[in-house]
This record gives C-alpha cells, structure tokens and sequence, in this order.
C-alpha cells in the first residue's frame, strides 16, 4: 500500500496530500513524530523530515519538491507543474516562492515559534520572530492576492501545484487562526476556491492534540 508518513500541520506533508487528492491517487497516512528520529524512518530519509512517500514497490522518496516531481511524471494523466514549458517553469517559480520564501518568512515564524517549539521542547518562542512573521504575512497577501486577480489561478490558466503550495502553508497558519483575512479580499476568495474542493477536505478534518482550529476553519464560506 502507498503510505506517506506526515505530520498534520506540516505545510510540505499538506502539499503532497493536495496533490495526491488532485490526482486521485490512493494513499493511506501515517504520522511520524520526526523528533523522535525512528531508526526505520531515517533509514528512508536520513535528513529526518516529513514528508516521505513509500509505494508498493518499496520505494522511498523523501523531500516534497522530489515527491511532488515524481508524482508528476509518474502520474501525469491529471498534470500539476504546467502543460507548456511557460506554464511549469512559473509553476516552479511560484512552488519556490512560497516553499522557501513565504515559509522562512512567515509559516516558520509563526508555526514554528509559537508551536512546534514547544512541542519538540526546544526552548521558549522568539517574540522578535512571531513579530516578523504577523508583518510578512501582509505583503504576501498582498502579492498572492495579485497573482490571483491577474489570472485564473497563481500560475496561469489551470489549478497547478503552485495554487497547491501557497494553501498548504495557509491552510497550517489558518489552522492556528493566525491569518488575518481582511488584509487581502483577493487572496480571501483565492483561497476559498481552493478550500471548497475534494482534495482539501481531509485537511479540513485534521485535528491535533492540545489545538482547537478557530470555527472559520472548516467553513467554506468563511
């Protein structure tokens, strides 16, 4: 059986998950507590991290980007990084973008301070980080908000894994209430049309110990 083992808020694991829904390929889940570095896992990924995808043939790939890639040309009958060389390169971009980018700049200064810190026992949040994380969080809206009123979807024409990337770092931030939808209409609206389809439902139905999602979370009409 395909497994991808995960963590519920881990923005990359819910990238995977999007584009496994989106291809409609059956997979089941298993949480990994990375922290507790399992000689098995590592074994499948020495660097320690979710996600990693196994397929019933055995193989192991680890790394979103790779697992990402893979899946497309694995699977390419429902494509995710574009259809023209134009298309999967600014499909690229965007995934950059918002895997590096939006992630160092405000999921990682928000999620991670104030959460996972404390969850793997790594000291106290750094206010100075959730500060900086909350005043990026402003321009990003505002440039996904942009991407979103100049065309169909963030990269072009169809629904791409770079549409699929940016609400996987948002859906964890919205997780923990921590993104203020006034800020921007145009990402608002962006992001419901992502949230509204099947491949996000299971997202919409994690629940994690100690955490309640605000009420807005898994409403669709937020």
């Amino acid at each position: 059986m395909r497994i991808l083992f995960h963590l519920p808020l881990s923005p990359f694991s819910r990238k995977v998950r999007l584009a496994l829904g989106e291809k409609r390929i059956p997979f089941d889940l298993r949480t990994e507590r990375v922290w507790e570095r399992r000689e098995e896992f590592l074994a499948m990924n020495p660097a320690g991290t979710v996600p990693v995808l196994t397929e019933e043939n055995g193989l192991a790939i680890a790394d979103s980007a790779a697992i990402c890639e893979y899946l497309d040309e694995a699977y390419p009958d429902i494509p995710l990084i574009g259809r023209t060389l134009a298309e999967r390169a600014e499909v690229r971009r965007l995934v950059c973008w918002f895997d590096n980018k939006f992630h160092a700049e405000v999921c990682r200064n928000l999620y991670h301070e104030r959460h996972m810190k404390r969850l793997m026992g790594r000291g106290n949040p750094d206010a100075a980080a959730i500060r900086a994380g909350y005043q990026n969080l402003k321009p990003h809206l505002e440039y996904l908000g942009w991407l979103a009123e100049s065309r169909p979807w963030l990269a072009g024409p169809n629904l791409s894994l770079a549409d699929l990337a940016a609400a996987a770092q948002l859906s964890v931030l919205d997780f923990i209430g921590d993104v203020d939808w006034s800020l921007n209409d145009a990402a608002k609206e962006w992001y419901a049309r992502v949230k509204s389809r099947p491949a996000f439902r299971p997202l919409l139905a994690d629940r994690v110990s100690g955490m309640t999602p605000p009420d807005h979370y898994v409403d669709l009409d937020f």
